[in-house]
């Protein structure tokens, strides 16, 4: 891993569809609104990208900490747009700050932290889980 620097920005944006709705996959009752986890999951890829060009071959980075408020709701065919910025680094734990965006308004921010690992030790110590 080279270093990476405070303020690194990262980006990452959808079209919110069908299979993204909170209604699909939590109560059926709900309007058609962009889940939380897919909100999330946003975020975190943003995270990700903001990182990934200092990333060593065969590194990623996981998700170690998330602490989101997700701040209004979107409906379906809208663009949304994650953004993540670099606030701290300690030693391969990256912190972030972490919003995004539909067409409107800000519909969620917070904090959210990485760890860069070494994928192929990542997959060893799997393997000896599901041996365990």
């Amino acid at each position: 891993m080279r270093p990476i620097p405070i303020g690194a920005r990262g980006t990452y944006s959808m079209q919110v569809k069908p299979e993204h709705l909170a209604n699909q996959f939590k109560d059926a009752i709900l309007p058609e609104v962009l889940a939380t986890p897919f909100m999330i999951l946003m975020m975190e890829n943003a995270a990700l990208n903001a990182i990934r060009p200092y990333l060593d071959p065969g590194e990623s980075a996981v998700g170690t900490e998330v602490n989101v408020k997700h701040l209004a709701a979107t409906p379906t065919g809208h663009k949304v747009v994650a953004e993540a910025e670099v606030t701290s680094v300690d030693g391969r734990h990256i912190g972030f700050r972490v919003s995004v965006r539909d067409e409107v308004e800000e519909i969620g921010q917070g904090t959210h932290g990485r760890a860069v690992v070494d994928v192929s030790r990542m997959k060893e110590r799997l393997e000896k889980k599901r041996r365990a």
